[in-house]
């Protein structure tokens, strides 16, 4: 697996944490636990969008890491 690869893995991983995160704040009433997870949802998010920074300098620097878009459907599917 290429550095590539795993870049792309690590930010669906994420994605994913995000929307979980997300979904946690919407199904409870606990208004302390709600802005906990909101928090925890844009933490992430900061993260991710670090990670998507690094993924487009690699790529740019290393082109064979480059995925196509079916290959970077295919890691967001794995998570």
């Amino acid at each position: 697996m290429t550095v590539g690869q795993k870049l792309h893995q690590t930010v669906a991983s994420l994605e994913g944490a995000v929307g979980s995160r997300k979904s946690f704040a919407l199904d409870t009433q606990d208004q302390s636990a709600k802005q906990q997870f909101d928090a925890y949802a844009r933490q992430l998010d900061q993260i991710v969008q670090g990670l998507k920074t690094r993924t487009n300098y690699v790529e740019a620097q290393e082109p064979a890491y480059k995925m196509s878009p079916t290959a970077k459907a295919h890691a967001k599917k794995q998570f």
